[in-house]
């Protein structure tokens, strides 16, 4: 961050103490609290006023910061989430609470949601959740799906312990007390003192042929320290995540191929770059195409793929075409979604230190091992020479598996030998950052007389944008779960990535299968209404159980338990039904209906290896050490682990100490996406510990129930008898390390193999009403019952499922990006605390073979029922059935006008 040139001395008293720092007047004063008083908990998710994070309290009213001229902050009295916990007895009790339910996932928007809070705890006003969402209404959070941090605000008066224990028990995170004191770091808050800014300059055209003027004349002439193009890169100008698509290029050569492509980038002391002019940069326009229709015949933007298509995907079991000829019935229909934005509150970013013949990057990474091997190609060094240690990531999803912001800072501190510093605008993110594809889907599902599915047929193109990111995946994904998860004996799908000239489509929580769920449950409902079956029992008529093949063959004797969350459904749906039908009799304008949608995931790569590695070892002074190298983005990956390792071992969470990722001291627990951490690094936590256990038995010579305890050294209680463990040496006295790859295998030529060893199954019920006039809806109550396998633990459970379905909701109501218009977040919208119902979570525990305990991965499947079962609630409604989402207020009232 940048501030402007200093012309006056403003001073104000932050947090208890008198202040004066040397800033021009019209500052921003969120940049002047971080930059030049050193209130890193001060967030800055936009510098628009639309997301909250720098929320402040100014002479006690919360103000967004990022909207105040620091002028106006002269005298005044300023207070922020680290001071507030400090000194405020509200705040201090408004943490503790927020550690309780677990309201602070991320962590970046806690900040801005705690001093909103605070400044309403102050008022003495009477609470309800009525008063915390007016009072918190103007903080974004894309995690929680707001309904823990409203109970949290509630509760804030209590003073309830803690939950402790093991594995099932509903303990605080154990990286929660940064995030709710303001202590957390994120990746622009860890940004060397002094360090040079690194600045892209990116293309203003979806497509364009570009020349420079005399860079080394603009470098002199304004004060900067290099100008890096293409040239200056010293390994191949190309990165990817998927062997064999590598083809993004850090730096773009001759043309650009989405709007928002790096051509360049300056580097200089921030106030060189504040001044800085125009870039010597000519731009010529080309022919572009953003959407598949017509990529066939457009020109290549890869010379090796024809027609533009990225690859293809494919599943075939039985014979589709002739179960569909010979069915009874018959329901077909077209569906397409839009490009859907992340939507994190932090931005991307990273800085970079040179040291000797390495680089240093710290980073907001989901991958922190494929970040290195990538940065590493980009250089042209050993990966051994680049280290990655990733800060507290505020937000993922999926997008910050990608390089971003790592490339620049790499090389302009390779290349200057000085520390160097970025951090995107929320406009660079929005143009750069990868999206969820866009799809185009027809589907054709056929039933016999009785309601049960004879066959379905799937066709699903998909935009991946200029670069292929993470396009292999979803186009080979979502042909496996575009069944969802029921018996289809006849099936046949296919899938095609198509580039255009957009932002790069990548990995978004799904990996395309809500894409498809939308098409796949919205035709289920037509079919249960075409035959006259309730659709709930239909669902459950046609629910995949143990022992029966999914459209891969796959046959699994345990843990598929579909059957059991529509079941769970029954109580509320029965409800909700007689519920809209005495609503409905009452209104003519206004209409509720209930819609109900399933959803699976299998967790991991799809039929290809993806170990884990975890480390653990006991110092001579009897302390434990877990080295666990999964990045927590909010999910709770730091505490699950340590949770599932704790228990292997036998001993208290409270005995580990947590060594989180670094790729020089932890292994690699691959990246964090798929729903893979609990399932996979959970499964090599738990070896890890028994591995552990079983030396530490062995050195004592006890018995395998003996009781493990580091109250004084290592102590080994063996009913009557207590065993010292003599422990001795630098480093790990004892010490353990062991991974873990799911068992899988390949997929034919008709996509027939065991693709997952491990699928996650959910299915959600939403009440919607709708305005028939204004075509707006309101969701009145979502009820969602997720198998977990077994609940690590309940609490991060019912977190995950409350923040997927918030970001469900967005994608069934109101997200949708749009190439070079939507860059800012009141222009893309995503759901506010208003925007957001109750949500019962009904925790199924099937059990699973494989995994740790019995655990299967959640993150994925929490937003895959959502938009449909939304839709479904539409339709039910006002039988106007949506084809192409969002479905906004002007979409829904056509499609009632039509009917």
């Amino acid at each position: 961050m940048s501030l402007d040139a200093p012309h006056d001395h403003i001073g104000f008293t932050l947090n208890g103490d008198s202040v004066t720092v040397a800033t021009s007047p019209t500052a921003r004063l969120s940049e002047v609290l971080r930059e030049s008083a050193g209130a890193k908990d001060v967030k800055i998710g936009c510098n628009a006023g639309d997301c909250g994070a720098c929320t402040v309290l100014l002479d006690g009213a919360p103000v967004c910061a990022c909207m105040i001229a620091a002028g106006q902050a002269q005298g005044a009295v300023i207070e922020t989430q680290v001071g507030l916990v400090a000194d405020d007895p509200h705040a201090a009790r408004l943490a503790q609470s927020f550690q309780r339910h677990q309201a602070a996932q991320c962590g970046i928007c806690t900040p801005g949601m705690m001093v909103s809070a605070v400044a309403l705890l102050r008022s003495g006003a009477p609470l309800s959740s009525e008063a915390v969402e007016d009072a918190l209404g103007g903080v974004l959070c894309r995690c929680t799906g707001y309904r823990k941090i409203i109970d949290a605000v509630l509760d804030a008066s209590g003073t309830a312990p803690l939950a402790t224990g093991g594995v099932g028990a509903p303990i605080a995170r154990l990286d929660g007390w940064p995030k709710v004191s303001g202590t957390e770091r994120f990746g622009d808050d860890v940004a060397p003192e002094g360090a040079l800014l690194a600045r892209p300059i990116r293309a203003p055209y979806h497509r364009a042929a570009f020349r420079f003027g005399d860079l080394d004349a603009f470098r002199d002439a304004h004060g900067l320290e290099v100008i890096l193009t293409a040239a200056d890169i010293p390994g191949e100008n190309r990165f990817g995540v998927i062997p064999g698509f590598e083809d993004q290029p850090m730096l773009a050569e001759g043309e650009t191929r989405f709007k928002g492509e790096a051509v360049a980038c300056v580097v200089g002391t921030p106030e060189a770059i504040a001044a800085m002019p125009a870039f010597p940069v000519t731009w010529e326009e080309l022919p572009s195409i953003i959407t598949p229709k017509g990529a066939d015949k457009a020109a290549l933007l890869h010379a090796d793929r024809a027609e533009n298509v990225m690859c293809r995907g494919y599943v075939a079991r039985g014979d589709a075409g002739a179960a569909l000829a010979s069915a009874p019935h018959i329901v077909s229909g077209d569906f397409s979604t839009g490009f859907i934005e992340h939507g994190y509150i932090e931005p991307e970013a990273a800085s970079a230190v040179r040291v000797g013949d390495r680089l240093e990057i710290r980073c907001c990474t989901q991958a922190p091992f494929m970040n290195r091997d990538g940065i590493a190609g980009l250089m042209g060094l050993a990966p051994d020479q680049v280290r990655i240690l990733p800060t507290a990531v505020g937000g993922g999803f999926g997008s910050k598996l990608d390089l971003t912001a790592q490339p620049f800072v790499a090389l302009a501190a390779w290349i200057t030998g000085k520390p160097v510093r970025i951090a995107f605008t929320r406009t660079e993110s929005l143009m750069a950052s990868t999206k969820r594809h866009p799809s185009e889907v027809h589907m054709e599902i056929a039933a016999d007389d009785d309601g049960h599915i004879l066959g379905a047929r799937f066709d699903g193109v998909f935009n991946t944008g200029a670069y292929a990111s993470w396009g292999p995946t979803v186009a080979n994904r979502v042909p496996i779960h575009a069944s969802g998860p029921y018996r289809t004996p006849n099936y046949e799908a296919r899938s095609a990535g198509i580039h255009t000239n957009t932002a790069p489509a990548g990995a978004f929580r799904g990996f395309g299968v809500p894409q498809s769920a939308v098409a796949q449950e919205q035709l289920y409902d037509m079919m249960a209404e075409k035959l006259g079956i309730d659709r709930l029992e239909f669902r459950l008529r046609n629910a995949l159980r143990n022992g029966e093949p999914t459209v891969t063959g796959q046959v699994f004797e345990r843990g598929m338990a579909i059957d059991a969350c529509l079941e769970a459904l029954k109580p509320a749906w029965e409800t909700a039904l007689a519920d809209c039908a005495a609503f409905n009799a009452e209104h003519s304008g206004v209409k509720r209906g209930v819609g109900v949608a399933s959803g699976w995931y299998g967790c991991g790569n799809t039929s290809m290896s993806n170990p884990s590695t975890i480390h653990a070892g006991i110092t001579a002074a009897g302390e434990l050490f877990l080295h666990q190298g999964a990045v927590d983005i909010g999910q709770g990956s730091n505490t699950v682990i340590t949770q599932i390792f704790a228990q292997a071992l036998g001993v208290s969470v409270a005995d580990v100490s947590l060594i989180g990722a670094d790729t020089d001291i932890t292994p690699d627990a691959g990246k964090t996406s798929a729903s893979r951490q609990t399932y996979i690094s959970g499964n090599a936590a738990r070896l890890c510990g028994e591995a552990l256990r079983a030396q530490i038995l062995r050195l004592g010579n006890v018995s395998d129930t003996a009781v493990i305890s580091f109250d004084n050294g290592l102590t080994l209680s063996d009913g009557d008898a207590t065993v010292q463990v003599p422990l001795s040496g630098d480093g790990y006295a004892l010490e353990a390390v062991e991974s873990y790859d799911p068992p899988t295998t390949p997929l034919d030529e008709n996509g027939q193999g065991d693709p997952y060893a491990v699928f996650g199954t959910a299915a959600q019920l939403c009440v919607a009403e709708v305005d028939l006039a204004l075509g707006t809806t309101k969701l009145i109550r979502m009820v969602a019952a997720h198998d977990v396998g077994k609940a690590i633990n309940p609490l991060l459970v019912e977190g995950q499922v409350e923040g997927g379905v918030a970001q469900g909701i967005g994608l069934a109501l109101m997200e949708e990006f749009l190439p070079g218009r939507t860059e800012n977040l009141h222009d893309y919208l995503i759901p506010t605390i208003g925007d957001v119902p109750p949500i019962d979570t009904l925790i199924i525990e099937s059990g699973d073979a494989h995994g740790p305990y019995g655990a299967k991965g959640l993150g994925e499947h929490c937003l895959i029922p959502t938009a449909p079962a939304v839709l479904n609630a539409i339709a039910h409604a006002t039988g106007a059935r949506i084809h192409h989402l969002p479905a906004t207020p002007a979409r829904l009232r056509a499609a009632i006008k039509a009917l």
